[in-house]
């Protein structure tokens, strides 16, 4: 009898250490569930909100750049593109293969989209052309035998006079990686900052401030709706001094030629003209070059991609001659009675230029005929443009 009330009093103890630890490790259970539901709830929430609700940037539209009479120089336009969802199709190269009969694209794109694929998850998108005109956008849309494409609508920069502004606004192009750390905006797929030019210039200006996007997604990441939307604010106004019309008549005179021509307005140093031929068009970058078409660009001999206004070294010229003479008649280097003769010329390319006066001339007629010159031409310059706003 005395073995087992031993026994039993053993048991006892024992249920009783493991009753007790049991019931620690439920309060330690409890309080852990109510120190994550009641006290930490607000953090959790707030946690959980975030994996349901994805923050996206909208890219602002881009500022525009007018003329000195609001003419628009730089604008953006709606830009069609054709983009690829994989999880769509049972097969990307058939799909790509049926597309191709509509809209070409290269063998270097198709290795760029199956790459993307590859990389992005199945349900994101990724852009196969851009730049469709309306006559390919149509050919898609009536086409519903193309699994996984659809089209997709945005805004480019264009610049609608080519390449008769090409040197003044510049360009814009992608980011480069080492630029898109500078701004979180940067790194929005197919974003473009100015490059050179004004667009370059008064890139922060033009650039604007980016709106936000929320939607819900799932534990995949795929959107399943979209919550609230903040347009970003489109970027400021840049108004130039350049005279639209002026510029055009410049370009046109100067031709194809390699040369530069600027027209400044003599009562406050406005540029009305800056012009720098041969040019090239703008828009071919901001869709982005061709190993051919960039070939072409550095290799002629003419340097279109050099603007030639500002970055050109040239001598003086005629135009140096009134202040030399000024100069000479101030010290009494000379007087209005010196008479001057020459008897050389120059050389340029199969013309030979000889002095302006056979039997020679005066400083004051030196002075008089530069000045009259200068007249004439500003007065056959407005007289050809149809225009009075030009004085000598």
């Amino acid at each position: 009898m005395l073995v087992d009330t031993d026994r039993q009093k053993l048991l006892t103890r024992r249920a009783a250490v493991l009753g007790g630890g049991k019931l620690v490790l439920l309060s330690a259970l409890m309080g852990r569930l109510y120190y994550l539901q009641i006290i930490e709830s607000d953090r959790y929430a707030m946690l959980a909100d975030e994996n349901r609700i994805s923050l996206r940037m909208l890219p602002p539209p881009r500022g525009r750049i007018i003329d000195r009479f609001g003419q628009p120089l730089a604008i953006n336009q709606q830009n069609y593109r054709v983009v690829l969802i994989s999880e769509n199709t049972r097969d990307v190269n058939m799909s790509l293969d049926q597309l191709s009969n509509m809209i070409p694209f290269s063998e270097g794109d198709r290795r760029r989209i199956l790459r993307e694929v590859k990389r992005k998850r199945s349900f994101i998108p990724v852009t196969v052309r851009e730049n469709l005109s309306w006559k390919e956008v149509a050919s898609i849309e009536v086409n519903t035998d193309l699994p996984g494409i659809m089209i997709d609508v945005g805004q480019s920069r264009y610049y609608p006079h080519g390449d008769r502004l090409a040197h003044v606004l510049g360009y814009v192009a992608a980011v480069s990686e080492k630029e898109s750390h500078s701004d979180p905006i940067l790194q929005l797929p197919g974003f473009r900052i100015g490059k050179s030019g004004v667009e370059k210039t008064h890139d922060l200006a033009l650039r604007g401030a980016s709106g936000n996007l929320q939607v819900e997604v799932n534990a995949l990441g795929r959107v399943i709706r979209e919550l609230s939307r903040q347009e970003g604010q489109p970027g400021s106004e840049i108004a130039l001094t350049v005279d639209l019309g002026l510029q055009k008549f410049v370009s046109q005179r100067l031709d194809d030629e390699s040369a530069a021509a600027v027209v400044l307005d003599v009562h406050n140093g406005d540029v009305l003209a800056l012009a720098s031929t041969p040019g090239f068009d703008p828009n071919t970058f901001n869709r982005g070059l061709s190993s051919e078409e960039w070939k072409t660009l550095v290799s002629n001999p003419r340097a279109p991609l050099t603007n030639k206004a500002i970055s050109g070294q040239y001598a003086p010229g005629s135009t140096f001659k009134m202040v030399v003479a000024l100069a000479a008649l101030e010290k009494g280097v000379v007087t209005p009675s010196t008479q001057f003769h020459c008897n050389g010329s120059v050389e340029l390319g199969n013309a030979k230029f000889h002095c302006w006066k056979k039997g020679g001339h005066g400083t004051r007629d030196m002075i008089q005929a530069i000045t009259q010159s200068c007249d004439v031409y500003f007065y056959e310059l407005a007289k050809r443009t149809g225009i009075d706003r030009i004085s000598a």
